[in-house]
């Protein structure tokens, strides 16, 4: 049977763990849900330098899966996205595409929580390509990077009080996790802010098993 293959573009194996362990309630759907680590990544894809030079080896490892029906990229910022769209016909989905088109379905604004301020000037080219600016209520860091997400108090009372700023200060009505280093937090996140949180990994694999099972692509 054919897989949806989801590909960590960093070296964390701890990060493809999480997002093994997010994805896992889709499984049910049906389709086989393989989560790979890029081991020529980094340890974590902080800068736009760093997603650029991880795009040549996903690529390579994209067109080694033999068995893949579709494709994730697990890397918020979607690096790679129209390479990798290019190299195949079959469904792409990117992390932070997916997120944002599924949080607009939440709520009227949205806010991300991102790891480290370098990675929001990222981010905001991405929306503004995307033509949603004028829904996003704010993009604030926590001044984490991706390792640091594995200290689960640190990373959660960050998560939780910047969650809180995105919904009061700047009226955030829905949350996007800005990195798939966060999976594991999105349950206590939402309970502590009231808001519908969206996991990136959750939103691109729902988005991709149903392209799968409807036969739908970039390319006919």
């Amino acid at each position: 049977m054919t897989s949806l293959v989801v590909i960590n573009p960093n070296s964390s194996q701890t990060v493809t763990d999480g997002i093994d362990a997010a994805v896992d309630p889709l499984r049910g759907f049906g389709i086989p849900i393989r989560c790979l680590t890029l081991a020529e990544g980094p340890p974590g894809i902080e800068s736009q330098r760093q997603a650029d030079l991880i795009i040549a080896p996903m690529l390579a490892l994209a067109a080694a899966q033999d068995d893949a029906a579709g494709y994730v990229i697990a890397c918020f910022g979607d690096p790679g996205l129209h390479a990798l769209r290019d190299q195949t016909p079959l469904p792409v989905v990117g992390i932070q595409e997916a997120s944002v088109m599924t949080a607009l379905t939440l709520g009227y604004r949205f806010g991300v929580i991102s790891i480290l301020p370098a990675s929001i000037p990222r981010h905001l080219r991405a929306f503004s390509a995307m033509g949603v600016l004028n829904r996003l209520a704010g993009d604030r860091a926590l001044g984490l990077g991706v390792a640091d997400l594995a200290d689960e108090q640190r990373s959660l009372d960050g998560m939780i009080a910047t969650g809180k700023r995105l919904r009061d200060e700047d009226g955030a009505e829905v949350l996007i996790m800005g990195c798939a280093g966060m999976a594991q937090y999105r349950e206590p996140l939402q309970e502590a802010t009231g808001l519908p949180v969206v996991e990136p990994s959750q939103a691109a694999v729902s988005m991709a098993l149903g392209q799968i099972r409807l036969a739908l692509s970039h390319r006919v």
